[in-house]
Parts: C-alpha cells; structure tokens; sequence
C-alpha cells in the first residue's frame, strides 16, 4: 500500500473520530460535569488538528486527502447515535473503542518499515502518544462513570 494511501486510511479514522466527538458534544453538553466536557471538546480539538496533519502531509506527498470517513465513519455514527441513547456510560465506550481503533492502526502504520520518515515522526512523536492519552482519559472517565 502507497504511503499516500496508507496516510488516507488514517485520515478517514481521524474523521471519524471527529464526527463521534462532535455528536457526543451535542448530546452531552449540557448533561455532562465540566471536566468530562472539557476533555471532549479537547480531544476533538486534538484529532481536528491531526486531520490537519495528515492532510498536510498527503499535499506534501502530491496526493489528495480525503474528505469523509467512508464506511467505517458511517458505522460509527449509526453506533454513537445508539450509544447517546443509552446513555454517557454507553457513549464513552463507544468512544473508547474508537481510540482502540486508532492506536492500532498508528501502531499498524509504524509497522510497515516502507513509511516515509516525516509520516513515521508525526505517528510516533504526536498522533500515537494522543491516541494514547485519550484512552488513559476514557478509561478514568468509565472508571468515575460505573462508580
């Protein structure tokens, strides 16, 4: 697989992770404590600017970014959308697998020795350890959630 098709795969995970933020924003701005919304919002802010990125770095390759989340996008939408209804508990899992999705994937990514240098740098120095750190976030927020 081409480095500019790797990159868009990526890209459409980072999309679709703005899409599940932004619908779970919605539904819990105003049921959620300060400091769960707060994450949220920075963690859709944290994968809006690795949408950036990624994009800058398929222009630099002389590829075209893509601009949806494709199917996997289009599955958790219909997934969080269900999530919202049962509930934050249901929501932050929902989430939390998206995060899993993500870091394996960066993961997967670092794996093929073939990756361009710049690309490998920004998985390894940026989007990965924020992959990380949200799900150290998400799992404290489910930990707080069941108690």
């Amino acid at each position: 697989m081409s480095d500019i098709q790797s990159i868009n795969r990526l890209l459409q995970n980072e999309l679709s992770a703005l899409e599940t933020y932004q619908q779970a924003l919605d539904r819990f701005r105003k049921d959620t404590a300060l400091g769960e919304c707060d994450f949220l919002m920075s963690t859709f802010q944290e994968h809006k600017a690795a949408v950036c990125s990624l994009r800058g770095k398929i222009k630099q390759l002389g590829g075209t970014p893509t601009q949806d989340s494709g199917p996997w996008g289009a599955w958790a939408k219909i997934i969080m959308a269900c999530a919202t209804l049962l509930g934050k508990q249901a929501s932050l899992k929902v989430l939390r697998e998206g995060e899993l999705t993500g870091t394996e994937d960066y993961e997967k990514a670092l794996q093929d020795h073939g990756l361009h240098p710049d690309i490998r740098v920004l998985i390894a120095n940026s989007l990965l350890p924020a992959q990380q750190r949200h799900m150290r976030a998400l799992d404290s927020l489910l930990e707080a959630a069941m108690a």
